[in-house]
């Protein structure tokens, strides 16, 4: 579905591109829900990467914690470095569309996202060590409860200080 006024290339971005999600958004079955997709576009794709990061992160830690056996801990420090990775990349390009200016500005946006998710590493890693360690509660429900109360902490985290306009 176009806009009246402009052409297949413009989108509800500042930069006028229509991104992937704009062209998912315009095909005729889903283009009924646009109007609520472009009010809400920031908040629903961080929805979908936050989704996908919480799979990447609980698929992660179940290898090396269930599979390999490694200790719970080391296995969320592991499952941490995948999961900022790609968050960092998904967060970036699509739901903050934070562009920078030259590199310095680049790993300054990196460094920031990644110290702001060290606080929620912090954070996830004190319950992983109350519950599991010190309670005994099964490994992968935890994981499970501490991404959910990360992926809302790392939100605020995002919008409000790494990737503010």
């Amino acid at each position: 579905m176009k806009d009246n006024n402009n052409s297949d290339n413009t989108s509800y971005t500042e930069e006028g591109k229509r991104d992937l999600f704009d062209k998912l958004m315009s095909l005729p079955i889903l283009n009924i829900f646009e109007p609520f997709y472009k009010k809400h576009k920031e908040v629903l794709l961080y929805l979908f990467f936050g989704g996908l990061s919480f799979i990447v992160s609980i698929g992660t830690f179940a290898l090396f914690n269930v599979k390999c056996g490694i200790n719970e801990l080391i296995a969320n420090i592991l499952s941490w470095i995948i999961t900022v990775l790609f968050a960092f990349i998904t967060n970036r390009i699509w739901v903050f569309e934070s562009k920078t200016e030259g590199t310095k500005a680049f790993v300054t946006q990196m460094l920031s996202f990644y110290g702001g998710r060290i606080i929620t590493l912090v954070i996830e890693e004190l319950i992983l060590f109350i519950f599991i360690t010190w309670l005994g509660f099964p490994s992968i429900i935890i994981k499970v409860i501490a991404q959910i109360v990360v992926i809302v902490l790392n939100y605020i985290i995002s919008k409000m200080i790494i990737f503010k306009k």
